[in-house]
């Protein structure tokens, strides 16, 4: 399904009128109904590299903030315009940074927050609050609101079942416009952030926008891999309900290991592991030392020491619970044509010597990459498995709207056991 734009053009009013207009929106224009009483989402909107390639003329507008494929081909194109290492992940902030040098001014229409996925509007949230920050750093605050509603389906109501309210300027003016926001989210509705950038930027706004009890999205693969993995594991151990959209992103890797280890036979070599071995994409090291760590904690593993090494990758040493050592390391590969997600796993190695039986060897490795470096380094002498991960390629808007339709309040176990460990291995 297509995004969805708002129900009428959105009207542009003082900020201060913002509260007022809704709460008359839903008593007087729409005296039947109250708005959804479901939950709220507030997201923070960058989409700077899209923004970039607009004003440069590499990209026809308007800027939605979506990102769609022609935003990522033209990414694309410009780290080979820009002479950027080949496996740089288009959408990240060194692109953009790139962008940045290049002369243009063209002019497009701005949608954020106006362009809706459907995978989110089907939810029918109660309010959709988007900050839209601007390329000129003094950009005035702008104020934007409009009735917002899926379309009905076949025979149903009409009434609009909720608004969109989008804040754009720059990023001083929208710090002086966060005073709107606690008004216009109820404290008797659920609300979510959705920080829709890198974890790096606009620190100080990502602490004001994430207080608690607000339930936080991010994208652990956005940003300096340390930050990423520190920021991660202090706000799960401050009680604030945390969903990483890259920790989602390795349910596949997940499931088809413990399907591996399934069979009655396979079992009892999940106690005799003695090395990890973990290929990412790029030196985003993330999502392969969550992967890791949640083996880790699954198996009862301790950490005894870790290194990062020159090549980019990092090696530690665990003990078994029989005290027994396992060695991990995670890689870097430069890969030609990377994800849009900086740092996915393309392949997973695990090695068993049980007691008295030959020695296994695990092999999983991603659709877009083979098995062949992992199947270096005397594997003849083991049983070898061998599985390929379904991948999943879903959009991030897809994502966000699995994490609200689970309507968690707490964050996962799972991850909040691994997110800490990781962290440690990245120190």
């Amino acid at each position: 399904m297509s995004p969805q734009l708002t129900l009428q053009t959105p009207l542009e009013l003082p900020p201060t009128e913002v509260p007022g207009y809704l709460e008359q929106l839903w008593t007087k224009d729409q005296p039947s109904s109250q708005g959804a009483h479901t939950f709220c989402l507030l997201v923070w909107q960058p989409a700077w590299v899209e923004q970039q390639l607009v004003r440069t003329g590499r990209l026809n507008g308007p800027i939605t903030g979506v990102q769609r494929e022609e935003v990522i081909t033209a990414a694309r194109q410009m780290v080979i315009d820009g002479d950027l290492p080949l496996s740089m992940s288009p959408l990240t902030s060194s692109v953009s940074d790139a962008i940045s040098n290049l002369p243009g001014e063209h002019q497009s229409e701005d949608l954020r927050g106006q362009h809706i996925d459907a995978a989110v509007s089907a939810l029918r949230p109660r309010r959709l609050i988007t900050l839209a920050p601007s390329l000129d750093g003094n950009h005035p605050l702008e104020t934007l609101v409009a009735a917002y509603c899926p379309l009905p389906e076949e025979g149903g109501g009409t009434a609009a079942c909720g608004d969109v309210v989008v804040l754009r300027g720059g990023h001083d003016a929208l710090t002086q416009g966060l005073s709107i926001l606690h008004p216009l989210l109820p404290e008797d509705l659920p609300s979510w952030v959705w920080w829709n950038g890198s974890l790096d930027e606009a620190p100080e706004l990502l602490k004001q926008l994430t207080i608690r009890p607000r339930r936080l999205i991010l994208d652990s693969a956005m940003g300096n891999p340390t930050h990423c993995l520190n920021l991660l594991s202090d706000r799960i151990a401050g009680g604030q309900s945390v969903n990483d959209l890259n920790w989602l992103r390795l349910r596949s890797w997940r499931e088809t290991l413990a399907m591996v280890f399934d069979p009655p036979q396979r079992r009892n070599a999940l106690g005799h592991v003695v090395q990890l071995d973990i290929d990412v994409e790029t030196e985003h090291l993330v999502q392969g030392l969550l992967l890791a760590a949640w083996i880790a904690d699954r198996l009862n593993w301790t950490l005894s020491s870790r290194q990062s090494d020159t090549d980019g990758s990092i090696t530690a040493l665990f003990k078994r619970a029989d005290s027994e050592p396992v060695k991990l390391r995670v890689a870097p590969v430069s890969m030609g044509q990377p994800s849009i997600h900086p740092g996915q796993i393309v392949g997973l190695r695990l090695i068993c010597q049980p007691e008295g039986l030959p020695a296994a060897c695990v092999i999983l490795c991603a659709e877009s990459g083979g098995c062949m470096r992992l199947e270096a380094g005397g594997m003849a002498n083991m049983e070898l498995i061998e599985e390929v991960v379904p991948v999943q390629h879903s959009p991030v808007e897809a994502d966000v709207a699995r994490l609200l339709e689970g309507g968690h309040d707490t964050t996962n176990p799972l991850l909040a056991a691994a997110a800490p460990l990781a962290a440690k291995l990245i120190q």
